[in-house]
């Protein structure tokens, strides 16, 4: 076997779903709170299809997604979800306008052209939902000025090179992105709550800095409706 065909024992760059479990991640919670039921809702790079069948279940939704990975549109399809094969960070095959939600959970910092992608989730939808790991959380600076490499906080597990996140980005990088693809306005921020008065209010006035996790809601500027 050459170099070229050993395998990384932990890789995540060929997004393969078939025993991928469905686990119940801290910003599914966020996110369905944020769509109102009986909504038609997209969600870009929707993996297994673990958070479009609670957005089914539980508002009721017109469910649609988008996801590069074929064993991940297998298993969304064996849900029963119309998810079609394809890339995020491109024209959109749908029409203007006919979402009112489109979601993108922990993928952004994945694709090639971030841009792109959030200028597609305003023209297909009304809202916008997008989270991401923040990569400027303390403990990452932290370990980048003391160690000098990839914080491995960032890397969940990974190695720098096996993993498929390319574009790391901030709370502030995103906030700049949003003035760059310009027509989109900031309609809330999660702020992760925490029993520890604090450290709520560290992650609400400094959230760049102390939240691990963003989580925006975006709107549509009308004159872009």
């Amino acid at each position: 076997m050459s170099h070229i065909d050993t395998p990384v024992l932990n890789d995540n760059r060929n997004y393969d779903y078939s025993n991928f479990p469905d686990g119940d991640r801290k910003e599914y919670a966020v996110i369905i709170n944020y769509v109102q039921p009986n909504s038609r809702v997209l969600d870009l790079g929707c993996g297994n299809g673990a958070l479009l069948a609670r957005l089914k279940k539980e508002k009721n939704i017109d469910c649609s997604g988008l996801e590069i990975s074929e064993s991940g549109v297998e298993v969304c399809r064996r849900r029963g979800l119309n998810v079609q094969l394809g890339r995020i960070d491109e024209r959109l095959p749908f029409k203007d306008n006919e979402f009112d939600y489109a979601i993108c959970n922990v993928t952004i910092q994945m694709v090639m052209y971030p841009e792109v992608l959030l200028r597609e989730m305003k023209r297909v939808s009304r809202y916008q939902i997008v989270s991401f790991p923040n990569f400027a959380f303390w403990k990452n600076r932290l370990d980048l000025m003391f160690y000098g490499r990839m914080p491995k906080r960032m890397l969940f597990g990974y190695t720098w090179y096996s993993t498929g996140h390319i574009h790391q980005l901030s709370i502030n990088d995103f906030r700049q992105l949003i003035k760059d693809v310009e027509g989109l306005s900031i309609v809330s921020t999660w702020v992760d709550r925490s029993s520890i008065a604090m450290r709520n209010y560290l992650n609400i006035i400094l959230p760049n800095l102390f939240q691990l996790l963003a989580v925006f809601l975006l709107q549509k500027d009308k004159s872009d409706q």
